[in-house]
């Protein structure tokens, strides 16, 4: 796994459209697999409510003209080591899209602690 991060790293963005898919799957899905697996920090994946891309059609949430294929943002911070591991993987994942990278600061990256099991919160502490 991804050592734990902070400081200087990179954010790769990859716009695709939701119904793009690898191997029978949701490509964002299969990204976000593929990110776990190589042993990233983390990944997000953000629906949109409208946009357009290389072919300039415009894809909405619009009731009147309502999109199947909606824009579609995955989001992965990770050192510059492991996302330039990342890129090629993606080349051979992306055919149709658009993926960025910019430079970032990590301020914190940490998880909540899980809640201890022997604690009953429900319980009046006052």
């Amino acid at each position: 796994m991804s050592a734990k991060i902070s400081g200087e790293a990179l954010r790769i963005r990859i716009f695709i459209g939701e119904d793009a898919h690898w191997h029978h799957k949701p490509l964002y899905h299969a990204i976000v697999v593929k990110a776990r697996e190589m042993g990233m920090a983390g990944a997000t994946v953000t629906r949109a409510l409208e946009g357009f891309g290389a072919t300039s059609r415009i894809h909405t949430i619009n009731l009147l003209d309502l999109s199947d294929d909606l824009p579609v943002v995955v989001e992965i911070v990770d050192s510059k080591e492991y996302i330039e591991r990342f890129l090629p993987v993606l080349d051979t994942m992306v055919e149709g899209g658009l993926i960025t990278i910019d430079p970032v600061r990590i301020v914190k990256y940490t998880h909540s602690p899980s809640p201890d099991p022997h604690v009953d919160e429900s319980k009046d502490l006052g």
